[in-house]
């Protein structure tokens, strides 16, 4: 049977849906299934105008959703350090499913972005990890082992934890090439896992 990933994302303006495009790609080349969603917006609509923020034409995904996975990967855009408010308000929508055990065993991954080389790649992971420690999701690294995040010739997001961005609140940055082989090799390697997974 083939194995179900969810991507699911919050993108202001574009860069983790890129991001989140790359991943689904390599999911799928990494022969699993896999769909790209969109967590609820919580900004309002008058905020998000002065914002300029992006629409997207994406699936809105609901905390019972995740049952129908294998696995999942987040895409978060960094605020403080640490996951957007519209992530933690699906996260924190999670409740019943923590509270009956649905996610138990299930597998997940995360990626994101921040406005600056410095503006939490690693603790925006790092502090996502006890969602999926309460829930029994297991974590699945991107690791060293492709090489990809070891270059040091251009500004670019990614690190063992997960790909990444770096984009500017400005719109002066696109998400690179690179940055979109490390999302596209990050699928492929959580798809090898799950296809190891009995």
């Amino acid at each position: 049977m083939t194995k179900k990933v969810y991507v699911i994302i919050h993108s202001l303006w574009g860069h983790v849906k890129t991001l989140g495009e790359a991943v689904v790609e390599g999911l799928k080349e990494g022969g699993v299934e896999a769909k790209l969603w969109q967590v609820p917006e919580t900004l309002p609509e008058e905020v998000l105008t002065k914002m300029h923020a992006s629409k997207f034409d994406l699936p809105i995904i609901k905390a019972d959703h995740l049952t129908e996975a294998d696995g999942f990967i987040f895409g978060i855009a960094t605020r403080y350090g640490g996951a957007s408010s519209q992530i933690r308000s699906f996260v924190d929508s999670t409740g019943g499913l923590f509270a009956s055990g649905a996610l138990d065993g299930k597998y997940g991954g995360v990626f994101t972005s921040t406005s600056s080389q410095h503006g939490g790649l690693e603790t925006t992971a790092l502090t996502f990890i006890p969602f999926f420690a309460h829930h029994g999701i297991n974590f699945v690294p991107f690791g060293y082992k492709s090489g990809q995040i070891f270059g040091a010739t251009e500004v670019h997001g990614g690190s063992p934890w997960g790909a990444g961005t770096v984009a500017p609140s400005d719109g002066s940055r696109n998400v690179s090439d690179l940055e979109k082989k490390i999302a596209h090799e990050q699928g492929k390697r959580f798809a090898a896992v799950l296809n190891r997974v009995k």
